[in-house]
């Protein structure tokens, strides 16, 4: 009786050492597919299962966050690519965005970097577009402020 005792307390504690280091819970995915998707980690977490199993489970964790980051990441890069090619016609980021949009030029900041990179010209005619709209923008302004001070 006694040795049953002690053998179900090893293994309760064995059992709760293991969840304990668990992030998620990923309920009764095989052994085969874990050590399938641990092919390349160093040391035991390799061939180990109960050593493999929390370190693909936070692995997958990496790879779900980072597909987000990605996005983010591309976003900031193209932000970058067109604030470079719009200051070299004289205008920031931020204005030239703003006058495409009065303009109702509707291409996206994917399509706008790599016009930036691949075709100068046309990204020149898409500045001086935004341009146009900016001093109509302001001329109008100005003519409002104007009309009201009379």
């Amino acid at each position: 009786y006694q040795r049953r005792v002690r053998k179900q307390w090893y293994q309760r504690r064995v059992r709760d050492r293991i969840s304990h280091n668990r992030n998620v819970k990923m309920g009764g995915m095989a052994k085969k597919k874990i050590f399938k998707l641990a092919k390349g980690f160093r040391g035991k977490a390799k061939n180990c299962y109960t050593v493999a199993k929390p370190r693909v489970q936070k692995a997958l964790q990496y790879a779900y966050v980072s597909r987000k980051l990605r996005k983010r990441d591309m976003r900031a890069m193209w932000v970058q690519q067109i604030n470079a090619g719009s200051r070299q016609y004289g205008l920031s980021y931020s204005l030239f965005m703003h006058g495409l949009s009065l303009a109702n030029v509707h291409l996206n900041r994917r399509s706008l970097a790599d016009l930036a990179q691949t075709e100068p010209d046309s990204f020149a005619v898409c500045v001086r577009v935004a341009q146009e709209q900016l001093k109509q923008k302001a001329a109008a302004q100005r003519a409002a402020t104007q009309t009201l001070a009379v």
